[in-house]
């Protein structure tokens, strides 16, 4: 259903609003590029400081930006169930392909309630899920108890796993069986993850290097696994580099390298420091891109 390179598109603010000239021709940049399908209002997205208004704006936008050349997987999670449900209902209307919904965070469920939250969301609207599995961000974990539970359900259809752990591909398939979508959710271990099972990548390297992550993606899936690692050594350093300081100020320093892209974030959100902003420019000069 989804498998390549899929970014978690940023989304560029002008003077505190959303600039929609930009997004519109990142978007159109990004599908020249390669990308397969785009996620709009993910974390790489700033979604936690996006209005209600603002967020479905941004959905929207991009569905029709793309116009139906890729999939966009729209951002829908909550820790509010009923926010997450309400999220979905109104992606589904704006013609988003699937909904990315990530585990609850801060209230920090239980596996029973993670599985009764993931149920309410099938049960409400038959949107396709992609689980998003961050522990990182949300301190909760779905175990691959709960995934295979949920696998079962018609709608939920895989998961974008951040968890970092390579052997969760492996029980993940075998629990859920063979066509459930797993996207990694960690563009450095992307390759290891496409080879243990995984489809492609929801990407945060892939908004500033859509080409190259595309190339690694079709790589590993016509099996040119020396051609893949090549291109691995090439990005390694820009996926370490996008995180050299808080995410999203790194993706969006390299992007306005890159092209005529605004590095304006959202407090608590701060622009990259020093350091994080000469870590961009010595990756993307290995990479090629500048």
């Amino acid at each position: 259903m989804f498998s390549g390179s899929i970014p978690a598109l940023v989304t560029p603010f002008r003077d505190g609003r959303l600039d929609e000239a930009t997004f519109r021709d990142f978007v159109d940049w990004q599908v020249a590029e390669g990308s397969s399908a785009l996620v709009p209002c993910g974390t790489t997205g700033e979604s936690a400081t996006l209005d209600h208004d603002e967020h479905h704006r941004v959905v929207s936008l991009c569905i029709e930006a793309a116009a139906g050349r890729v999939p966009v997987i729209a951002g829908v999670g909550s820790n509010d169930t009923r926010v997450a449900i309400a999220n979905m209902k109104r992606a589904q209307a704006a013609g988003a392909a699937a909904a990315l919904a990530v585990m609850p965070y801060y209230n920090r469920p239980s596996q029973a309630g993670m599985l009764a939250h993931f149920r309410a969301l099938a049960d409400a609207c038959d949107l396709p899920i992609v689980l998003y599995n961050v522990p990182g961000r949300t301190v909760t974990d779905m175990s691959v108890e709960t995934m295979a539970a949920l696998a079962a359900l018609p709608t939920i259809v895989g998961v974008k796993d951040a968890t970092g752990h390579l052997g969760r591909v492996a029980a993940q398939r075998l629990a859920c069986g063979p066509d459930f979508v797993q996207l990694s959710g960690n563009d450095e271990t992307a390759l290891g993850f496409n080879a243990m099972g995984g489809v492609g990548c929801i990407s945060v390297t892939a908004n500033a290097a859509p080409r190259l992550c595309a190339d690694l993606q079709t790589a590993c899936e016509e099996g040119r696994w020396a051609d893949a690692l090549a291109l691995q050594d090439r990005l390694t350093p820009l996926h370490s580099a996008m995180f050299a300081d808080a995410s999203p100020g790194p993706v969006k320093y390299a992007l306005s390298r890159v092209r005529d892209f605004p590095i304006e974030l959202r407090l608590p959100m701060t622009p990259p420091s020093d350091t994080a902003r000469a870590a961009v420019d010595a990756a993307l000069a290995h990479a090629g891109l500048a």
